[in-house]
């Protein structure tokens, strides 16, 4: 299966042919504050050349897993509706076929599709949400699908006891309250939350998305909207590894709202090393020390 669209190099030696398909959803349409998501996959990309295919932090390789990169999802330029169709055909697609799909974004709003596929194929997901943002407004700028009501419709979707959000700490009072009543919310951590509910999550399959924007913007200042006082990389390995040790098994991921304009280099490959280290969660009974 390959989608072509882009003339950069493949993801950190990917292989020709694996079990998780990673593919770049350029999506860059409800964004409010700075665009730019669209170019957020190359970027990934070109970063990922800078990294070793080893992770010290879990002691395992790459190449011990099975993955490929797949290129770039061709997307209508300005329609939302069928863009949003074309990216939940493409989930559904990668799963019937036995294959697990990671998205490089593009904006958030690309995970509503991605997780209804997900659903689908597995009706018991949890979603784990890694965000600075609550992205849980019932309508932003009188849209219903937007990057900012994404986890709202996600919940409607699966159930809102279901979608585990982290780290957040930017919301308007009606989404922080609603999702503090409705979502198994932690706000404001990220490592001591999974400390918390990494054993929860191991029994259930897992969809992970990671907005860069919940890592600290002196990290990550490359995103649409940053926001002061976010999570560490050093924290983030750190919940990974409790999350691998625990055996949560991920069957679906994206990684989203890069935005390379507004970066010095430093969050495409940060968001790299994040996505290498996520690509061990979808095998992580295998290889374990």
């Amino acid at each position: 299966m390959t989608l072509g669209g882009t003339s950069l190099p493949a993801f950190l030696e990917a292989q020709a042919e694996g079990d998780v398909l990673l593919f770049g959803v350029p999506l860059d349409l409800t964004t409010s504050f700075r665009p730019g998501t669209r170019f957020g996959p190359q970027a990934i990309r070109a970063a990922s050349q800078v990294l070793e295919t080893f992770s010290p932090y879990l002691r395992r390789d790459l190449r011990e897993i099975s993955y490929t990169d797949v290129g770039d999802l061709p997307l209508p330029h300005g329609a939302r509706d069928r863009s949003l169709a074309s990216i939940r055909a493409f989930g559904e697609t990668v799963y019937r076929r036995g294959k697990y799909p990671f998205a490089l974004g593009g904006e958030h709003l690309l995970t509503l599709p991605l997780v209804e596929a997900a659903h689908t194929a597995f009706p018991d997901l949890c979603v784990l949400h890694v965000d600075a943002h609550a992205d849980a407004r019932s309508v932003y700028e009188g849209e219903e699908l937007s990057h900012a009501t994404v986890i709202r419709r996600v919940a409607e979707k699966i159930g809102s006891e279901r979608v585990f959000s982290l780290a957040i700490r930017s919301g308007d009072a009606e989404e922080w309250a609603w999702a503090a009543e409705h979502l198994v919310f932690r706000p404001f951590v990220f490592r001591d939350a999974i400390e918390e509910l990494a054993d929860r999550l191991a029994r259930c399959p897992v969809y992970l998305t990671l907005d860069i924007d919940a890592f600290d913007p002196s990290f990550a200042p490359g995103t649409g909207t940053p926001e002061p006082g976010g999570i560490t990389p050093q924290e983030f390995y750190a919940g990974v590894e409790r999350l691998y040790r625990a055996g949560v098994r991920l069957v679906g991921a994206d990684l989203v709202e890069v935005s390379p304009a507004y970066d010095t280099g430093i969050t495409a490959v940060l968001a790299a090393k994040a996505v290498r280290e996520l690509l061990f969660l979808f095998s992580p009974g295998e290889g374990r020390p």
